[in-house]
């Protein structure tokens, strides 16, 4: 057995710097969502995949694929977004088994009501600290990470959700 590649000084504080930076980050966005929507930021990430798709409406495959989740835990949240009225589920006739979500009109009005707030809360918790450089190169570092790991660069771009 390979000899462990340990990470040196640098990369040991790099690594505990970007698990800070995440819990932190994701806590807050997290926090403000429940907070001022009552929703997890994996919903709020379904209604933003909805919204930017054409007619509101993708189809669960390609829902679970960019919001990069499994598709047990994508139904699971779909279920739950349908019972407060925010999506509806229809079946796709040129495919038994396909189902397509689609975004209602509760649902846009949520998330138009929903976006200020969240937008605020990325702005100051991930870009009001940088400079524009640290911007481009958080962009650059987060799409090499996604690529690397098996992502495509479109996942490291997501828009602001």
């Amino acid at each position: 057995m390979a000899e462990p590649r340990w990470l040196n000084e640098q990369e040991q504080q790099a690594w505990r710097a970007f698990i800070a930076a995440q819990r932190v980050v994701n806590g807050r966005i997290e926090q403000q969502l429940q907070r001022d929507a009552g929703m997890p930021h994996t919903y709020y990430e379904i209604l933003v995949r909805l919204s930017d798709a054409t007619d509101g409406r993708l189809r669960m495959s390609e829902l679970a694929i960019a919001t990069l989740g499994s598709r047990s835990r994508l139904s699971h949240a779909v279920n739950r977004l349908e019972q407060v009225g925010w999506v509806r589920r229809e079946g796709i006739s040129s495919d038994r088994r396909g189902q397509v979500a689609i975004l209602t009109d509760a649902g846009r009005e949520k998330l138009k009501e929903t976006a200020p707030g969240h937008v605020e809360t990325v702005r100051s918790a991930v870009f009001d600290p940088l400079t524009d450089e640290q911007v481009q190169q958080l962009h650059d570092i987060c799409a090499a990470l996604a690529r690397h790991s098996g992502g495509s660069e479109d996942s490291a771009a997501w828009e602001p959700s």
